[in-house]
């Protein structure tokens, strides 16, 4: 399976040769180091651990450094790991750039969503609210009853409440590559990405193609 770690830059338009104007997000992508294999038969699975963004070796522990430089690597500041078939050959050191994906191949997008603090079921899970008359001035933006009488007599586990919402790792699927620029290390793709700008993603190749 193909992957690359990256970083958001922003979103833009583009017209499609039939015309058709489709927001895309642009993303550098690469170029990412193999710095170790995961096999089979040492592992129990199939996989690499590809680095991303190079810094300032003081910014690492000696561990980390000493992990990279067995790898033959510069100091990277991201590790993660892509998941491989078996047949698939990597070398360690190998560096991996946008190349690998092609215009119009879909692709798999993970990142982590933009934090929205603490919110109400409104915003969080989109309830309607209560009615604006009839002395419910102060129930607009509230859910109903969240529990039942005697049975079960508790509220339920997992029901949509306030709380918590975004800063949560989101994938979106299927995303199409609309183009890419090898000479500048960038990718677009059709559609939102989760994250904010300069956020981190994940690109991998699509499970559903």
């Amino acid at each position: 399976m193909k992957g690359l770690m990256g970083k958001k830059l922003g979103m833009t338009q583009m017209y499609t040769a039939r015309g058709e104007l489709v927001p895309v997000t642009l993303i550098e992508a690469g170029p990412c180091y193999v710095t170790q294999l995961k096999t089979i038969e040492r592992d129990k699975y199939s996989a690499i651990q590809i680095g991303f963004e190079p810094l300032d070796a003081k910014r690492l522990t000696r561990g980390e450094m000493g992990h990279l430089q067995k790898a033959g690597v510069p100091a990277l500041r991201h590790l993660c790991e892509i998941a491989t078939k078996p047949d698939e050959s990597f070398e360690v050191g190998q560096v991996l750039d946008v190349g690998v994906f092609s215009t119009g191949e879909r692709v798999d997008i993970t990142g982590t969503s933009k934090g929205r603090g603490f919110a109400g079921v409104v915003k969080r899970h989109g309830f309607h609210g209560g009615p604006k008359t009839h002395g419910q001035s102060d129930r607009e933006r509230r859910s109903g009853a969240i529990g039942s009488t005697t049975t079960p007599g508790r509220v339920l586990k997992g029901m949509r409440m306030a709380g918590h919402m975004g800063s949560a790792r989101t994938t979106v699927s299927g995303l199409e590559v609309v183009f890419v620029d090898k000479d500048r290390n960038i990718i677009g793709v059709r559609g939102a990405v989760p994250g904010a700008v300069s956020g981190l993603v994940v690109i991998k190749e699509a499970r559903k193609q």
